[in-house]
């Protein structure tokens, strides 16, 4: 079955960097498209970053445009959030999601499979 796992997580100061880790499993990971979505205590669950099955294609909430990273390896079917200059509204849980095809990324009920999460808090 599809498994994706989430890693990397974890506490950091205003400012400081986080790098996230999605490894897949039970799929042709190059074959789905990945994102990565956030949900902040009482907020629905908001889209953060996409990237298209070969990494060409990538798209970014206008939230986290500059300070964020989205990548992917497919020879070892996993998926990387680089995440620099974060701010205490980046605190949420952020899940990985995968789904074929491209269009639409931004929609969280297009994707087919999820992780389970993993904490981002950021202190100010």
């Amino acid at each position: 079955q599809v498994q994706l796992v989430e890693s990397g997580g974890g506490s950091v100061q205003a400012g400081g960097s986080l790098r996230l880790s999605c490894a897949a499993s039970g799929l042709t990971f190059s074959s789905f498209t990945m994102g990565w979505f956030r949900q902040a205590p009482g907020k629905e669950q908001d889209i953060v970053a996409a990237i298209s099955g070969r990494g060409g294609g990538t798209y970014y909430a206008d939230s986290v445009k500059g300070r964020f990273t989205i990548s992917r390896d497919n020879a070892k079917n996993t998926m990387y959030l680089q995440m620099n200059g974060l701010k205490p509204e980046d605190t949420a849980v952020y899940y990985c999601a995968a789904k074929g095809g491209w269009f639409p990324y931004t929609r969280r009920d297009k994707y087919d499979y999820w992780g389970q999460g993993t904490q981002v808090t950021v202190s100010s």
